[in-house]
């Protein structure tokens, strides 16, 4: 049977930013209630009263506080690295472009600190590398469908001393911080001690204050 609280539960967490207020308590609930009253009374075709959607935000949020407090531990310490001049392009997968792609690291020269990263989808290639190397990748993507290109891009990576790959909420947390400043990410890259954004040049200086503050505390 749908509740009030099943429908607070669903609007709260298809809004990151409500439930994040939620959970800091920056966000009124009178307020947010009233807001989202005529919501709930559509989806359970019937009259609501206003305190009952008070009530069920309160214990909404007592639960995202809880559900924060039993969180592992982690310590965002790190370094932030930062490379400029960087490209995205999405090229449709191929069985000619998987046969291409076992000589694309022959396109840079790790020794001098190119950037080179292949993420394989399940329909899409997205190849990041350096801007300086476009017109090659251009040449070496010949016969192949490119779908998008993105420049002044900047690589933004975390390097952590935790474990942060088995620790639950680290790379939401980080993406997080960016949406709040309304940076746009145009790809996401891990390993095990690396966590790497790729951004508009324009943001760049914003996320890495953004970033660094996280690691720093």
């Amino acid at each position: 049977m749908v509740t009030v609280s099943h429908i607070v539960k669903k609007i709260v967490s298809g809004q990151p930013f409500v439930e994040e207020g939620l959970a800091n308590g920056i966000i009124s609930t009178a307020n947010l209630a009233e807001q989202i009253q005529p919501k709930i009374e559509h989806e359970l075709n019937k009259k609501i009263k206003l305190p009952a959607v008070v009530m069920a935000l309160r214990r909404h949020s007592e639960e995202i506080s809880e559900h924060r407090r039993k969180a592992a531990k982690f310590d965002y310490a790190g370094e932030i690295l930062m490379k400029t001049n960087i490209c995205d392009f999405t090229v449709v997968k191929s069985t000619s472009l998987m046969a291409k792609l076992k000589t694309i690291h022959n396109l840079v020269n790790f020794e001098r600190g190119d950037t080179l990263n292949v993420i394989l989808g399940n329909n899409e290639v997205s190849i990041i590398i350096n801007e300086k190397y476009m017109e090659k990748l251009i040449k070496f993507l010949s016969g192949e469908k490119i779908l998008n290109k993105e420049h002044n891009l900047v690589a933004l990576t975390i390097v952590f001393t935790g474990d942060f790959v088995h620790t639950p909420g680290i790379i939401f947390n980080a993406v997080r911080k960016l949406a709040w400043e309304s940076i746009n990410i145009y790809e996401i890259i891990s390993t095990m001690t690396e966590l790497t954004f790729i951004l508009n040049k324009k943001d760049s200086m914003k996320a890495y204050e953004v970033l660094q503050e996280m690691v720093s505390k």
